[in-house]
């Protein structure tokens, strides 16, 4: 689905500033095209009805027609903002463009005939209207009624005749001759003056047998211009007639300008073309200049004038689906210098074999958007790309591309490969969720290969090379629900982690990417392998650490539910069907890595049993223990299955003659599997929300999936008196559980000491999924989470020292004073797939609860700042947009300050 937003346009001063909603991205299912010569503006027609019009980069417009049938016909009525649509049920519509909204001023429709072509000479007033019955309907375009024409003694003076059915007539701008082309993949010529034969025919595609005899036939030429030029040859171009042995061959476009010939291959099938040219005066030479090209699924410019025929650089936002969009994200309010920062680096990315020339479509005025804040959208795509678009003003400009397939190493397509990747059909790099940190432009992304990656932002380029790496693995016991037979009574679990420091070691006895356990099953593999070799980073955002989730006893991995990071902790969050991992990307450890029956400890409230542990496998020889390496045996280990394996890769960077290190990773992990999970179930990748009313049934959902996350300085614990960093989670039954984060303090001590991290139990639960949470003050204002500034990650000399004093400040935090008193409370909004609740903190009270829905479910909600107040924003499955707007009175003298919400 294309974003969509409020926009003012103004045509060339023919239309007035007005408010408008542009859809962005390629026009669906186009059928039909018309240019302005004079204005310079392009219409498109789709299948649906829909008329998307296009001038300068930034000037936009849709309109739709009410009956919803297709356009098979466009005319725009030249330098007078109007426009002549004719649809396949046979209506012929009058726009006025003159005006703020586009608007239908005349309307006629035929009821004994097809409609099949319309033509509306340069300025004359008189609509010439063809049908399927060959006859020819005259319109008077100022009444928009059927005119009768003038008697005639006799039909047409002048007939031709030929073999071969005719696609297309074009004249010679003389009136002289006509150009037609056939279905046979031939060309003739014809002068007015003839013997009712062709002048020359020309077969573009065919091969010239030499005993004289006729040329084999072509596929049907379905279009065919004949522009003239004042000081040179004329240009004939042509859609379709590839001789039929050219099999597998993409559609093409043919130039033909004197003895030349180019075919320009084209990635989709063309739709329609036009010729554009300097006059718009059919009876003067044409002087083409631009060819532009409808294709099902794009738009091409290509300029006559440079040799080789190249293409322009189309600056409007259709390339949105250039891959397919994946997931998308909508920031405002960011950051002022985020933009020209992103432009800057965008601008730079090489874009080459692109015409030189301006972009012809060039009329239309545009104006800046009411907003006064910056905007943003951001969109995944399948083949791996991330694109950022600057959204602020009324068009929609890309500012910055990012290609994560860089990371990895391209497939050779053998046999290993193709197992590794057997989670993924097809688009292996597909974005699935990002996560993103305008004010410390820090960037992670999850990929449907059960990988995240995250990104710093950099002005300048860096080349990494791996020169070491270490491996650090551990195996533990596995559990199975009740519906597997298990059984056995279960002790308490304790939860936790420490963080092991960093360590470097010699070369690992394994390829990280290839290891097998002893049995022959294959085990610790990743789907994608990282690129080894020397990777150089160009100025935007580069790579800072990979983590990549491995197949684990022949199962493969679980794709990622759910995602998160925080810059000011310097952590990342991300979890699946089995449970989640929080890993620390400044030290480049894993801190916790649990299933999610772990979260809840002794308070399961689904009594899932364990069973007797899975035999025990020997890790490969030379891998450290990962529990060697923490602060307590008991708190590393986990009563679930999965292997643990992350590797610290020291890389040299060099820029300049000032070479110095960094230190980057990639992580490989197994996140647990629940004790619910059935093992039976293992791959099935994808997990189902929960779309019952009940969350008290575990018969309904095997698996208990991650689905949301949120970090935040508030209260764990039922009672606690201080806030403190915490990590709140949400899963597919309902349930929303905190995890209680310990910090180092800021500066060196962050890099050296420990991140503790520690469950603390269940928060509350809600029907359905939980799919976003958000936290106020006690005085009803948003809490964004903390953040870190940005800083330039690879400054050196004076710079650098700019950067290690930034990195040494404390981070910016928006939550109260960790002194605040415990009547001073906070609230947590949580929504869920059918209901939102608020819940007070720390008493873990529910002091509001409503219903959202109960025939669809959200698909999508947030916490949104409006002129209004605070709104709690639903994207329900029916399409309905739903807005829950909430009010604080506060009645004095009482203490409380209870919340009312609409």
């Amino acid at each position: 689905m294309s974003p969509i937003i409020s926009v003012k346009i103004r045509l060339a001063g023919l239309i007035e500033p007005g408010p408008w909603t542009v859809r962005h991205g390629f026009p669906y299912q186009p059928s039909a095209m018309a240019h302005d010569p004079v204005q310079k503006i392009l219409a498109i027609g789709t299948q649906s009805g829909a008329l998307r019009l296009f001038g300068r980069p930034g000037v936009e417009c849709y309109c739709q027609h009410e009956s919803g049938a297709a356009v098979i016909s466009l005319q725009f009525l030249i330098n007078e903002g109007a426009l002549v649509s004719a649809l396949a049920d046979d209506s012929v519509h009058l726009w006025n463009l003159r005006q703020k909204r586009p608007a239908i001023l005349h309307s006629l429709k035929f009821n004994r005939e097809r409609i099949t072509f319309v033509h509306l000479p340069f300025q004359s007033k008189w609509l010439y209207i063809g049908t399927e019955k060959g006859n020819i309907h005259i319109v008077n375009v100022e009444s928009f009624t059927l005119s009768v024409p003038p008697p005639r003694p006799t039909h047409p003076d002048s007939r031709y005749t030929y073999d071969e059915a005719i696609h297309s007539v074009a004249w010679h701008h003389e009136g002289k001759q006509f150009i037609c082309s056939h279905s046979d993949g031939t060309l003739t010529i014809w002068n007015i003056k003839g013997q009712g034969k062709p002048f020359q025919t020309i077969t573009p595609h065919g091969k010239q047998p030499k005993d004289g005899k006729k040329p084999e036939p072509c596929k049907p030429i379905l279009k065919v211009e004949y522009k003239t030029t004042r000081l040179g040859d004329p240009f004939m171009i042509l859609s379709g007639g590839l001789s039929y042995d050219t099999v597998g061959r993409r559609p093409c476009l043919t130039v033909m300008h004197g003895k030349s010939t180019a075919v320009l291959e084209m990635d989709y099938p063309i739709v329609d073309f036009l010729t554009l040219c300097e006059t718009p005066y059919p009876n003067d030479f044409q002087e083409p200049y631009a060819v532009v090209v409808l294709l099902e699924k794009d738009l091409v410019v290509i300029d006559l004038a440079q040799n080789g025929y190249p293409i322009f650089e189309n600056p409007y936002p259709l390339t949105i689906h250039e891959s397919p969009v994946t997931c998308c994200e909508y920031i405002a309010d960011c950051p002022v210098d985020l933009i020209p920062a992103l432009y800057s680096v965008g601008s730079r990315q090489k874009r080459q074999g692109y015409s030189k020339r301006e972009w012809p479509i060039s009329g239309g005025n545009w104006g800046l958007g009411t907003q006064s804040y910056p905007e943003i959208i951001i969109t995944g795509h399948a083949d791996g790309t991330v694109k950022f678009w600057d959204a602020s003003a009324i068009m929609l400009q890309v500012l910055y591309k990012l290609k994560t397939a860089k990371v990895f190493e391209k497939s050779r397509n053998n046999k290993e490969d193709k197992q590794n990747t057997e989670i993924v059909d097809e688009d292996p790099f597909a974005i699935q969720i990002m996560a993103w940190c305008p004010e410390s432009r820090i960037l992670c992304l999850a990929g449907v290969s059960a990988n995240v990656i995250i990104y710093r932002f950099s002005k300048q380029d860096i080349t990494t090379e791996v020169l070491l790496e270490v491996r650090l693995q551990y195996e533990v016991n596995d559990v199975e629900s009740p519906l597997d037979g298990g059984g056995g009574d279960r002790d308490p679990p304790t939860p936790g982690a420490a963080s092991p420091s960093p360590q470097t070691a010699g070369p690992p006895t394994h390829p990280s990417t290839s290891s097998n356990s002893s049995d022959g099953v294959r085990d610790n593999v990743p789907c994608l392998k990282y690129a080894t070799t020397p990777l150089k980073q160009s100025p935007g955002y580069q790579v800072e650490l990979v983590v990549q989730l491995v197949w684990v006893s022949g199962e493969p991995p679980q794709q990622i539910t759910s995602l998160a990071l925080n810059s000011a902790y310097g952590l990342i969050v991300f979890g699946n069907s089995n449970g989640l991992a929080v890993v620390d990307y400044l030290q480049k450890t894993v801190l916790l890595n649990l299933g999610t029956v772990e979260l809840y400890g002794s308070n399961d409230p689904y009594q899932r049993q364990p069973r007797s542990p899975r035999k025990t496998r020997q890790p490969s020889g030379g891998l450290c223990d990962i529990n060697e390496c923490s602060a307590s045996e008991d708190r590393c280990k986990s009563p679930t299955s999965g292997k643990l394996s992350f590797s610290v890769c020291v890389i040299s960077v060099c820029t300049g003659a000032l070479p110095f290190f960094a230190i980057s990773s990639t992580v490989l992990l197994s996140v647990c599997p629940p004790r619910g999970a059935n093992p039976l179930d293992h791959r099935d990748n994808s997990f189902s929300r929960s779309r019952s009313s009940s969350v008290t049934s575990i018969d309904k959902e095997v698996r208990e999936a991650i689905t949301s996350f949120h970090f935040c300085e508030t209260f764990a614990r039922k009672g606690d008196s201080a806030v403190a960093p915490c990590l709140f989670v949400g899963t597919s039954l309902g349930t929303v559980l905190a995890v209680a984060l310990n910090l180092p303090p800021a500066g060196e001590q962050r890099l050296l000491q420990p991140v503790i991290v520690l469950p603390s139990g269940t928060v509350a639960r809600l029907k359905g999924s939980i799919l976003r949470m958000s936290f106020l003050d006690n005085t009803g204002t948003f809490l964004p989470p903390s953040f870190e500034p940005w800083y330039e990650p690879n400054a050196t000399g004076a710079d650098g020292e700019e950067r290690d004093k930034a990195r040494k400040r404390r981070p910016v935090s928006v939550s109260p004073s960790t002194s605040q008193e415990l009547q001073e409370s906070q609230y947590a909004v949580v929504v869920s797939e059918k209901q939102a609740k608020v819940i007070a903190l720390p008493s873990q009270n529910c002091i509001f609860k409503h219903s959202i829905t109960e025939t669809s479910f959200v698909l999508r909600a947030d916490v949104v700042q409006m002129n209004i107040g605070n709104c709690v924003a639903c994207f329900c499955a029916n399409g309905h947009i739903m807005l829950s707007i909430y009010h604080l009175y506060i009645y004095l003298p009482k203490v409380s300050t209870p919340l009312t919400f609409l």
